[in-house]
């Protein structure tokens, strides 16, 4: 992915196998973010190609990407803030409804039934994230840690085979990151997810990812299970700009 002269991913590959829970980590301006972006349709890629399930990304847009099953939360959230909890998630529902105009202005059964369906959804996933009490609340008025999780609820609510996080603790406290942490695992197993997930926390990142690939100015330098990346010279060297060999990090420690 270029801007101009800049090369913010170059040569990057990597695959992911369902229902793998993988990290994505490296320093600030490492790319990280900008893979999400070219994974999801917000960029193309100025060469290679994405493809999901079999389907190439290349050329479609974010709301094609997310039909497919590709879906992301964000570094910065993007609730729509003039909606309650409750719509924010039924807004996100609604991509997979198959009624039509009609069917909403005369309330036909096709239009009640799949209304309901998308209701019972919004609130089992609110209640996985203890959320059922504020569902009209409006978006914005809930506290910070509970915006994020409201953004995984709506990538949720769009029915996901693979969600791409973006920083989901960041904000949080530490009893906040342990219980993230603890709820990713439960959602992965109960929707059958494949996870692909950006984290500065280091606690987290290593408490629950299998595999992790470090990225350095858009480079891979490292992929592996948490120990290898651990202990990696390469990623050493990257987070703390010393030598690796003389050095030491215990990174989630």
């Amino acid at each position: 992915m270029r801007f101009g002269g800049l090369k913010a991913i170059d040569q990057l590959s990597f695959s992911i196998a369902p229902g793998d829970l993988i990290g994505l980590i490296g320093p600030n301006g490492a790319g990280k973010t900008t893979v999400f972006n070219v994974v999801t349709g917000i960029y193309q890629p100025t060469f290679g190609e994405v493809v999901f399930d079999n389907h190439s990304l290349n050329d479609l847009e974010p709301y094609q990407v997310s039909r497919l099953g590709l879906t992301r939360t964000f570094q910065n959230i993007r609730l729509f803030q003039d909606l309650s909890v409750l719509e924010n998630i039924l807004t996100a529902a609604a991509q997979h409804v198959s009624y039509g105009l009609a069917d909403a202005v005369l309330h036909t059964r096709r239009f009640e039934t799949q209304e309901k369906a998308n209701l019972d959804l919004a609130m089992s996933l609110l209640s996985i994230f203890h959320l059922e009490d504020k569902k009209d609340a409006p978006a914005t008025a809930l506290p910070y840690g509970e915006q994020r999780k409201l953004e995984i609820v709506r990538a949720l609510a769009t029915k996901p085979k693979m969600i791409c996080l973006d920083e989901p603790a960041a904000g949080m406290n530490h009893s906040e990151t342990e219980e993230l942490m603890k709820t990713i695992a439960q959602i992965r197993e109960r929707f059958k997810l494949t996870v692909l997930l950006i984290e500065h926390d280091m606690k987290l990142v290593m408490g629950i990812c299998e595999r992790i690939i470090v990225l350095d100015h858009g480079i891979k330098i490292e992929e592996g299970p948490p120990e290898k990346i651990q202990n990696s010279k390469k990623v050493i060297e990257a987070y703390l700009g010393v030598d690796g060999s003389e050095h030491q990090i215990r990174l989630g420690s």
